[in-house]
């Protein structure tokens, strides 16, 4: 007969599965006391950061309580930045590593971008996306993803884990299995991917198989519902998946965790609570909440109701041990682990986004961008994962090189018809983001290039398949980076 270990024992184990966020940028006094009692993560978002010195002060807050607690970040630079969310990545993201295709300076990305991250006091980033963008129109994923080519997105993955491990920052290699192939965003929904097993396998699992074989010391499930393994339950709260294949077939070892359990694909259909309960029994170690939920209450609900579920047989107490276990491991690597690697030049981000851009002349080219252009930026309703804090785009950019540049934003059903009349006899240099996925904005881009044939067009998302435009410039990606590297081909002679 199993006898269940002590109150103590428990809520301390229950709490050290958590990795929860919080509001401002010092640490309640919650939190702290919560790190007291087991507590051994903490998630940061855009909203705890305003410069690297606050930041680096937070993270010694946090470690003067608790030294080995594991600081979580989703900082996969590109369009999903919390260190520079107010201005825009000095790195660029996935998409325009891929599009370079150059696994050596993909891994001295991720080992600048590491190396500042452990700078601050962070020693888990929630990067890289593994994700094949197999679906064109994915809503989520789209730049986030190195590209839809299975081998690309894979070598590229083990070179990125390979990079920011380097500099002694933990990977999070996500979204197990695989969310390329989704048109459902699963912040607002559970996403459905139905292709057949061996499509699964040759596709979507080679790059995380990638990963781990370069070390990846963690792995975020996907919120998503994969009948081909598992008809029931999405791969977050699946034995199937997260036991069955990442763990016994595949062999990983390391520490799973969670996508945001408050995300609506869970929240909205299983609860927090439950679903929380369900990850740790299906193979998860670490619920990750606090995108959205980010207070004393959520954190106290979750622990009580894990060992609530320990104490009525819902959940084995040696999983939920198991799981805490890996937490402790993974914090006792990050206090170990050495810097390894020379350095690498401090702009490489924007070296980076430089050779990323591809730019196609048009059959109406009349040169580069000078004097007083207009710059008609057409923006799409926000991604959550990216969020609509971070600024983007190229006119502030083309305004250091030409200070007479002038703009506006439209977004919606804006016509091409209203950004013509606002820019009136100026140049218009047209910016869009993933237009393939927006009829409207692909619209008002063809009635500007009927109108004004010398028109230019900036693709800062996926870029379409036939460039359109007197000059178009894609840059994979709507880092500032890539702004400003946009920016130089712009007003130079192509």
């Amino acid at each position: 007969m199993t006898t269940l270990a002590t109150t103590d024992t428990l809520t301390r184990d229950a709490l050290t599965v958590l990795q929860p966020g919080f509001d401002g940028t010092s640490a309640p006094d919650w939190l702290l006391r919560r790190l007291g009692e087991g507590l051994a993560s903490v998630g940061l978002f855009g909203r705890n950061i305003h410069t690297p010195e606050q930041l680096a002060a937070l993270t010694a807050q946090l470690r003067a309580e608790r030294g080995d607690v594991l600081v979580a970040i989703d900082e996969e630079g590109g369009d999903v930045t919390r260190l520079e969310v107010r201005d825009g990545s000095s790195f660029p993201g996935n998409h325009a590593l891929g599009a370079v295709d150059d696994v050596d300076l993909t891994r001295a990305v991720a080992h600048e971008l590491g190396r500042r991250l452990a700078e601050c006091g962070v020693n888990l980033n929630w990067a890289p996306s593994a994700d094949v963008n197999a679906n064109p129109d994915n809503p989520v994923i789209g730049v986030r993803s190195f590209g839809a080519g299975t081998d690309l997105v894979a070598r590229h993955t083990a070179a990125y884990v390979e990079g920011l491990q380097s500099a002694g920052v933990a990977a999070c290699t996500k979204h197990f299995p695989g969310h390329g192939d989704t048109a459902v965003d699963s912040h607002h929904a559970l996403p459905r991917i139905d292709v057949d097993l061996e499509t699964l396998r040759a596709r979507d699992l080679a790059p995380f198989l990638a990963a781990i074989a370069a070390g990846s010391r963690s792995v975020m499930s996907a919120h998503i519902l994969v009948p081909a393994l598992d008809a029931e339950r999405p791969a977050t709260l699946s034995h199937r998946i997260l036991t069955g294949l990442l763990r016994e077939e595949l062999g990983y070892d390391g520490l799973i965790v969670t996508d945001g359990m408050e995300m609506q694909a869970i929240a909205g259909t299983y609860g927090i609570e439950r679903g929380s309960v369900l990850a740790i029994a299906a193979g998860a170690d670490a619920i990750c909440v606090g995108g959205g939920l980010n207070d004393e209450d959520t954190v106290l609900r979750l622990r009580d109701a894990l060992v609530s579920a320990v104490r009525t047989g819902d959940l084995a107490e040696e999983r939920l041990a198991d799981a805490a276990a890996r937490v402790r491991a993974l914090a006792a690597w990050t206090r170990t682990t050495e810097v390894q690697g020379a350095g690498v030049k401090a702009d490489i981000g924007l070296v980076a986004a430089r050779r990323a851009l591809q730019v196609t002349r048009g059959d109406g080219y009349s040169g580069p961008v000078t004097g007083t252009p207009f710059v008609a930026t057409f923006t799409p309703e926000a991604n959550i994962a990216v969020g609509d804090e971070t600024p983007w785009g190229v006119a502030a950019e083309l305004r250091a090189l030409l200070p007479g540049t002038e703009g506006e934003g439209f977004t919606g059903d804006a016509s091409g018809e209203a950004a013509l009349k606002a820019a009136g006899d100026r140049r218009i240099v047209a910016v869009v983001r993933d237009a393939h996925r927006h009829p409207w904005m692909r619209d008002a881009v063809a009635t500007l290039v009927t109108a004004r044939p010398d028109t230019v067009v900036v693709e800062m998302g996926v870029p379409q398949s036939t460039p359109v435009g007197s000059l178009y410039v894609a840059t994979h990606g709507a880092a500032r980076v890539c702004g400003t590297a946009a920016a130089e081909a712009l007003t130079t002679t192509h």
